[in-house]
């Protein structure tokens, strides 16, 4: 007979609405033989008793339904964000309040060539890189190439927002990229009253042809080896044993490199990335998804689509209905033709390939549903679980048109606390800002709903996120609409099975339960049993992976 081992704790909350509570855990090759008590596990025969958890709580394994493998990578590269924030190594690094802060911190990198570079190609005269900035903290001012010629004027220079939808860079980053020159006319690319580019760069198609220049190609960032091992220590710490890569490249050596690591006996997640339709056609991304799907293992699940269809809203590229941004900004960018993402949906029906898509407006949003009710149309298709992922804005009307046409939300909680304030004031205006990211009418509307953190557009934690959702504090303490908090109970559940629901994976993952996967997480206290206040402060001890045990 196979070992059997038993997990003993103070309290499991199984997410299982059955048997809400246990205190022993059966574990099988990897799988989940038995829970309840101890009397309970024992009547399927010998077993090991692991008591390390016996004044411990254990939940589901946190799914995080909406994170990017370059939450690890981009660590080596000079911090740029206004908050502070915590490396896979535990050291915590202070925001930099500032734009002169942020270009000090730059100009320190450009003097030690051990960092702000790729590292496959370190010394001097390699680019110097930043992430995570937002100059929407710092007022009416932006970053042009000015500010980063300071740091170097021979180096190329390219700072990351922390939206991950703009890129700022500096004149030798122009030049080196063939965009030093006037007569450039595309809103991706604002120019100055000298009629050269300002050094802002909006969306795919003006930061793609730049990213290699500033050494952030798309393929290193989710294919380095060093970054999925750092992305893996994030998670332990956070809690989560499922992730996605919601952006993926997903070239042939990437996923090489994925399958090779994730199939490694001490590799703690369970990794699901989507292959991004960005410069490829619909048919063609979705014959690659069906290709990789062949290519799954149990921690690589492979064979699902990422669309985008808009921007940021704090970056003022999401696609706003009437009257469009609060301070008068123009309306943002179209990062997808409505053409292309109708074939890729009716296509993606027709074949079985599981779709999320990116809108952030709420202009975004009703063009992916009208786009979904034409391939719908086409190709029915019952529980096809197709995902809208931020979709910050959208009104009651349209979360009954989700409901209609059987999507699934992931919400973006996080934004009330890193940009609520942002949101209220400057973006959208308080009306619209207090209905962002409405979990409460998901939930009634009968929407199936997760939350998510975006990692590393805000930092990966899903107790965080679940405080997010249920307090909807902004960071200088507005309640950004009271009306659409939920409670602990329903943000935990977003955290687990929401999330493995929009996965299509609720059948293995986030519940504690016979024959799923024996995926937890591990607290030293009850989320339910404290203050809701004292979710954000709750740090998982670790996790249990497929019944393999990993500490923080």
């Amino acid at each position: 007979m196979t070992d059997t081992t038993v997990f003993e704790a103070r309290s499991i909350l199984t997410m299982n609405p059955s048997q809400p509570r246990a205190t022993h855990v059966a574990v099988r090759d990897g799988r989940i033989l038995a829970v309840g008590s101890a009397q309970d596990v024992n009547a399927w025969g010998p077993s090991k008793l692991n008591r390390q958890f016996a004044q411990q709580v254990l939940l589901p394994g946190l799914v995080e339904g909406h994170s990017h493998l370059m939450a690890g990578t981009l660590w080596r590269y000079v911090y740029c964000g206004y908050f502070d924030a915590t490396d896979p190594s535990g050291r915590v690094w202070p925001g930099l309040k500032t734009l002169d802060a942020v270009v000090a911190a730059l100009a320190k990198a450009a003097n030690d060539s051990t960092e702000g570079m790729d590292p496959s190609a370190k010394g001097p005269g390699q680019p110097i890189v930043g992430w995570g900035f937002d100059p929407i903290y710092f007022g009416q001012q932006r970053c042009s190439r000015a500010d980063l010629d300071r740091v170097s004027v021979t180096r190329a220079v390219g700072v990351l927002h922390a939206s991950g939808h703009i890129l700022n860079v500096n004149t030798a980053a122009l030049q080196a990229g063939g965009f030093w020159r006037t007569g450039i006319d595309h809103p991706a690319f604002p120019v100055g009253s000298d009629g050269l580019p300002t050094g802002e760069l909006k969306g795919p198609e003006a930061m793609m042809p730049m990213l290699d220049h500033v050494g952030l190609s798309r393929s290193f960032l989710s294919g380095d080896e060093t970054g999925i091992r750092d992305f893996a220590r994030l998670c332990v710490r956070a809690g989560v044993t499922t992730a996605t890569d919601l952006a993926a490249t997903l070239g042939d050596a990437e996923v090489a490199t994925l399958l090779r690591l994730s199939s490694e006996d001490s590799y703690p997640v369970r990794i699901v990335p989507l292959l991004r339709m960005i410069g490829m056609k619909p048919a063609d991304v979705i014959a690659r998804a069906l290709a990789l799907k062949s290519q799954s293992t149990e921690r690589l699940r492979l064979g699902h689509v990422k669309v985008v269809a808009d921007g940021s809203i704090q970056g003022f590229s999401a696609r706003l209905r009437w009257p469009g941004y609060f301070n008068g900004q123009p309306n943002g960018l179209w990062y997808t033709a409505p053409e292309a993402m109708r074939e890729a949906f009716t296509l993606g029906l027709q074949a079985g390939v599981l779709i999320h898509t990116h809108t952030n407006g709420d202009e975004a949003t009703e063009l992916v549903l009208d786009c979904m009710q034409q391939a719908l149309a086409v190709h029915p298709r019952a529980d096809h679980r197709y995902t809208l992922q931020h979709c910050q804005l959208a009104d009651e009307a349209q979360y009954r048109r989700i409901k209609a046409l059987g999507l699934c939300v992931n919400l973006f909680a996080n934004h009330h606390f890193y940009w609520g304030d942002q949101h209220f004031k400057v973006t959208v205006g308080p009306e619209r800002a207090r209905r962002m990211n409405a979990c409460r009418t998901a939930l009634d509307t009968g929407v199936p709903m997760a939350i998510h953190s975006d990692a590393p557009i805000t930092p990966l934690g899903p107790l965080f996120t679940a405080w997010c959702a249920v307090h909807r504090l902004t960071a200088s303490g507005r309640v950004l609409g009271e009306q659409q908090c939920i409670t602990v109970p329903e943000a935990l559940r977003a955290i687990t099975l929401g999330a493995a629901y929009t996965l299509c994976l609720d059948g293995e993952i986030g519940s504690i339960e016979c024959g799923k996967r024996a995926d937890f997480c591990v607290l030293d206290d009850d989320p339910t049993a404290l203050p809701s206040s004292a979710l954000k402060d709750m740090r998982p001890w670790g996790t249990v992976q497929g019944g393999r045990v990993f500490q923080a």
